[in-house]
């Protein structure tokens, strides 16, 4: 491998024959797939010459789908102080890099890094699981398993390019590679080769590929050079709640109109359309978010981690913490609970068009119209405290 040394993969542990008889079958009906897409004999031969089935990996999804935090704790790891003086230290040691990276692709430098920082902590920590035979694992086992089909080839076509043997192709255990944790399918998309050194390179020591690919991403997904993502706002008393949400979009002059002030202070410059943010309700912070803010969202679209993404490269520049803290009471609802809200509400004549645990935009709009009818805050926002009044 050019450019440093990248971490070898950790060893598979055994699993039961029939389990491994299974995947095998599986994985030779799974060869004429690879080879309609363009996959060579030589190709899948090397690749899958030692794979395995990683009963880890689906230890891991398991334990994924049920886990919950709240936004505030969240980012106190995301954001913490060591984190902030590491990415101030990263801006500083590959500031050459960055700013041609800045340069060309318009991307901000300290929300590259940020990036960087929230995937892998500044490269510390890639992942050493062996990615072939994690997603040929994740895509047997059928859960998501088309999903991870798609990973599959597209890992493939990433070693058959060259870009990197399968030996040294290591990251998370769903798939995630490198320094910023690329999945295979937006490698492909999006991954850049700025060393010019002929392979596009986000594994080894060296981080300036995939810094690079990751301002390449943001910029195809509409990065405004000089907008900020989101500006902590001061709500005024009565404001309705009802206008928070990304589906509400209003210039910063027509928010100041109805009242909403930067937290610090003062007006907001005309960054473009904007949107009303109360992550945690209306005992938290509140945000007003531009375009960019979706632009982050397109690498993972959780709130938390885009809010985390944008907080931590603000605190890079220099930039001080949020002026209102977060409500830090209670626990963020469990997937079951997230379930059962939604079945009450719907049964309560407040249809949340579907129960599938998600509190997205038809979940709030149904609670902030029975906040409204009991004389709530209608902030939108799901806790225990509104569960156990629907119960």
């Amino acid at each position: 491998m050019a450019k440093g040394a990248t971490p070898m993969a950790d060893a598979i542990p055994a699993t039961d024959p029939a389990t491994e008889a299974r995947f095998e079958a599986w994985l030779r009906g799974f060869k004429s797939r690879a080879m309609a897409n363009g996959i060579t004999e030589s190709t899948w031969n090397r690749a899958m010459a030692d794979v395995r089935y990683n009963p880890k990996v689906i230890e891991r999804d398991r334990y994924q789908s049920e886990f919950t935090k709240s936004i505030w704790d969240y980012l106190d790891s995301a954001v913490s102080p060591e984190r902030v003086a590491n990415g101030q230290q990263m801006l500083r040691r590959y500031g050459p890099q960055l700013n041609a990276i800045e340069k060309k692709y318009g991307v901000d430098k300290e929300v590259v890094v940020a990036i960087w920082g929230m995937e892998s902590r500044y490269g510390a920590h890639r992942g050493t699981t062996a990615i072939i035979p994690a997603l040929a694992t994740l895509a047997y086992d059928g859960r998501r398993g088309e999903f991870f089909a798609k990973q599959l080839i597209a890992a493939l076509k990433i070693i058959q390019s060259g870009d990197v043997d399968e030996r040294h192709m290591t990251g998370s255990w769903a798939g995630a590679m490198g320094h910023t944790q690329f999945i295979p399918t937006s490698y492909e998309i999006y991954a850049v080769d700025f060393t010019g050194d002929g392979k596009r390179d986000i594994w080894s020591n060296d981080p300036t590929d995939a810094l690079a690919s990751t301002a390449a991403y943001l910029a195809r997904s509409g990065w405004s050079k000089g907008q900020p993502w989101g500006v902590e706002v001061a709500l005024p008393a009565g404001f309705n709640y009802s206008l928070t949400g990304k589906g509400t979009k209003k210039s910063p002059a027509e928010w100041a109109a109805l009242g909403v002030r930067s937290a610090t202070g003062g007006s907001i410059a005309n960054y473009g359309p904007a949107s009303i943010l109360v992550p945690a309700g209306a005992k938290g912070p509140a945000f007003m978010i531009f375009g960019n803010f979706r632009a982050i969202s397109r690498y993972n679209a959780a709130d938390s981690y885009v809010i985390g993404v944008g907080h931590l490269a603000d605190r890079i520049k220099g930039k001080g913490p949020f002026v209102r803290d977060w409500p830090r009471t209670g626990k963020p609802l469990s997937a079951p609970q997230k379930i059962e809200l939604q079945e009450r509400l719907t049964a309560a004549g407040y249809d949340t068009d579907g129960t599938d645990g998600k509190i997205g935009p038809n979940t709030a709009k149904a609670i902030v119209a029975y906040q409204k009818a009991k004389g709530l805050a209608p902030d939108g926002y799901a806790t225990l405290e509104l569960l156990r009044t629907l119960r």
